[in-house]
């Protein structure tokens, strides 16, 4: 059974082809069989939330809150490790300001 926060090889397909590979995700939460992930990549210079090779990650990387995917349990190949209350609780605070947005006016 997964928990938000753990860090997961999941399969995804990329937004731009039908294209399917490995990547490490974070899990945001699971609910009914779906499984609300966001993207790691090791591209530091991109946005994102650090996540450190002491933290856990293969090579320093970085959680890219722009990019969520909904997946099914099929498409993960393994869970990595998890992460720390303190990251968990900064990806948190990140989803809230991006959601605080869709506040009606």
């Amino acid at each position: 059974m997964l928990r938000p926060g753990d860090v997961i090889l999941a399969k995804v397909q990329y937004t731009d082809t039908f294209e399917v590979k490995q990547r490490p995700a974070v899990v945001l939460f699971e609910e009914l069989g779906n499984i609300v992930i966001a993207g790691i990549t090791s591209n530091t210079s991109m946005k994102g939330i650090p996540l450190t090779k002491e933290e856990g990650a293969v090579r320093d990387s970085v959680i890219k809150l722009n990019y969520i995917f909904t997946i099914s349990d099929a498409m993960i190949v393994k869970r990595l490790f998890h992460l720390s209350r303190e990251k968990k609780n900064i990806i948190h605070e990140e989803l809230l300001k991006r959601i605080n947005g869709l506040e009606a006016i």
